[in-house]
């Protein structure tokens, strides 16, 4: 590391009037500026990530004090060289995690005959490209529209867990902030709208799959089963399409394709949620600015509010749907607390856009379910 003038390219000059540069020094292409802040350090990041995001540089910071910092610049493309390992990794897990949990879940594959012979479980292979399908076009539509605008974007993380569907979701990084409240509103709003796309596409297909048997050794002990509910949306595509989403007794329930689509409803309801740094907390921050805080107070409350509803007046028990909303009210307090993205310009957003976000959080409310599981008696 050594002490040398910038490149040509680093805009230097945005620095001034923020920042009070003593020192510059070259680690290769990346370049620190040593020094004190002359604003608030947050402010300070706030104002040169856009002038230095334009300039194709990614900034860090390391706090030496209230005020003193080291400013990072680093190329982005330098960034982004490499293979994704942590990407592929956490995605082939998924897709292990996600077949596993097909085929001894949804197509009732007795784990004996799969200890027997592995390869009967990649008859969950349709399972796994619903889930995943669904997911990754919701990331997908984030990365898309933050390579669009210029901002720096990961590709997705695809998280592997176990039963109920073998995956927590999929999740995308950010680096740096946000230019405008436009470029906020086309990442967070990409999401929801490509995956329920998707998730009508898997929808048509899954609904137009024949039923599955459901063998009798796969009912729940006690003659009790879990039953997934309904949404709205899977109602009215049916209906559009001539299909059943329902069959008498408990001896055959719809393709586990379908199961598919219903993740992707279910996870845009709670990805549509107003608050903090979910896609329905870029979206109203977007639309309503510094506002979306007053909204995002009251979504907790909200959530913590269907629970005891739930509980205390439809007598569901903690397993059917309210310890759900009472986990996601928690959830929904802690990222409330962390607080949304701040643009940096707060140019209020035009009529389409407003529009398309009304659009969008009315398709998340056909999504939306009370009580989206229950146990019931077979």
């Amino acid at each position: 590391m050594s002490a040398a003038a910038p490149p040509d390219d680093i805009p230097r000059d945005a620095l001034e009037g923020v920042f009070h540069i003593e020192q510059t020094r070259r680690d290769g292409s990346a370049v620190e500026f040593i020094g004190e802040a002359l604003l608030p350090p947050k402010r300070v990041m706030q104002e040169l990530h856009v002038h230095f995001d334009r300039a194709g540089y990614r900034l860090s910071v390391d706090r030496r004090g209230p005020y003193r910092m080291v400013i990072r610049a680093v190329p982005i493309a330098e960034a982004r060289a490499g293979v994704p390992w942590v990407n592929i990794a956490l995605f082939l897990l998924t897709v292990i995690s996600t077949l596993l949990v097909g085929a001894f879940y949804w197509y009732y594959i007795p784990l004996g005959a799969a200890m027997a012979d592995p390869v009967v479980v990649l008859r969950a292979w349709p399972f796994t490209a619903a889930v995943l399908g669904v997911l990754a076009t919701h990331e997908m539509g984030h990365y898309l529209a933050g390579r669009i605008h210029g901002v720096d974007v990961s590709l997705p993380y695809v998280i592997p867990f176990l039963f109920p569907f073998g995956t927590l979701g999929a999740v995308i990084r950010m680096r740096g902030h946000m230019p405008d409240r436009r470029v906020l509103f086309d990442i967070g709003v990409a999401g929801p709208l490509a995956g329920l796309v998707a998730t009508i596409i898997v929808s048509v297909i899954g609904l137009s799959l024949p039923p599955v048997t459901v063998p009798a050794w796969a009912m729940v002990a006690d003659g009790q089963a879990i039953m997934f509910n309904t949404p709205p949306l899977l109602e009215l595509i049916a209906g559009a399409i001539g299909a059943q989403t329902e069959y008498p007794g408990m001896g055959q329930t719809v393709s586990p394709v379908v199961i598919g689509a219903w993740v992707g409803m279910f996870f845009t309801v709670l990805n549509l949620l107003p608050v903090g740094q979910l896609d329905g907390g870029h979206i109203i921050r977007a639309m309503v600015g510094r506002s979306q805080e007053r909204v995002a107070a009251v979504v907790p409350m909200a959530l913590f509010a269907i629970a005891g509803y739930l509980h205390l007046i439809r007598g569901y028990a903690l397993n059917e749907s309210v310890a759900l909303w009472i986990f996601w009210g928690f959830f929904a307090m802690v990222i409330a607390w962390r607080g949304p993205a701040h643009p940096v310009d707060e140019t209020p957003l035009g009529v389409w856009r407003i529009l398309v976000g009304v659009l969008t959080f009315a398709l998340g409310a056909l999504c939306f379910l009370l009580v989206p599981i229950e146990i019931t008696t077979v």
